[in-house]
């Protein structure tokens, strides 16, 4: 009879430690600068990606999490992954950043050099994997709409997106090219060439319409991980 007992209380204990694990979300982290710390406020994209999540009947399988701050570059990021990212234990994180580091060159004298902007970020990277959390990363969207390429600072984002698609190539990481994305909308929907106004409020930061395509991009590449 206790042998009995014992039996079905293992057999309980292992059903219900396997409930839990199979119940246990996921923790994902979205790392990066103004555009994601406006991404947790109301319409903005990781707002928007607990909803599709939610519509496709996902919400008990994550927890989605803003790190962003306004203004922040690569090495900002760098400095502060352990208290901002770390100490939250996410199992995947986003990374999404480079504008800064393209746009302040020119707004404040104090972005950041291709060479250095690439060594920050492929350390980043290496602090994750070696925690093994599963990284993603996101190519900068827009510094400009315009689709005649005379944006001032079209050189050096795309050459900033080429470095992070390299990295992701390196790493074998997922890659959720948001520079692409904005550029083939653009191409499709901004006729009139303008600055501003289809996907970003001011050049740089997402509207409605933006928030909702990088939320889509980003949310196709993380529920498969």
């Amino acid at each position: 009879m206790k042998r009995t007992a014992w039996l079905l209380y293992a057999f309980a204990l292992i059903a219900l430690t396997s409930f839990t694990h199979i119940m246990q979300k996921k923790k994902i982290v979205f790392f990066g600068d103004s555009i994601t710390e406006a991404g947790i406020k109301p319409g903005g994209y990781v707002v928007r990606i607990a909803e599709l999540a939610a519509a496709e009947k996902l919400s008990d399988r994550y927890d989605f999490v803003g790190a962003g701050i306004g203004g922040n570059k690569i090495y900002d990021l760098y400095l502060r992954f352990e208290s901002d990212v770390l100490s939250k234990s996410p199992d995947i994180v986003v990374i999404y950043v480079g504008v800064n580091d393209v746009w302040h060159k020119r707004s404040h004298g104090t972005g950041t050099d291709a060479d250095k902007f690439e060594k920050f970020y492929s350390a980043l990277i290496k602090k994750f994997q070696e925690k093994n959390i599963k990284v993603a990363l996101c190519t900068p969207a827009a510094i400009g709409e315009k689709t005649d390429y005379s944006n001032e600072l079209d050189g050096d984002l795309n050459r900033y997106s080429n470095i992070i698609r390299g990295l992701a190539k390196s790493n074998n990481i997922p890659l959720i090219d948001l520079r692409q994305a904005f550029l083939d909308y653009n191409k499709k929907f901004n006729a009139e060439n303008k600055e501003s106004g289809v996907l970003t409020t001011d050049r740089v930061h997402l509207n409605e319409k933006g928030n909702q395509l990088v939320a889509e991009e980003v949310w196709k590449v993380v529920k498969t991980l």
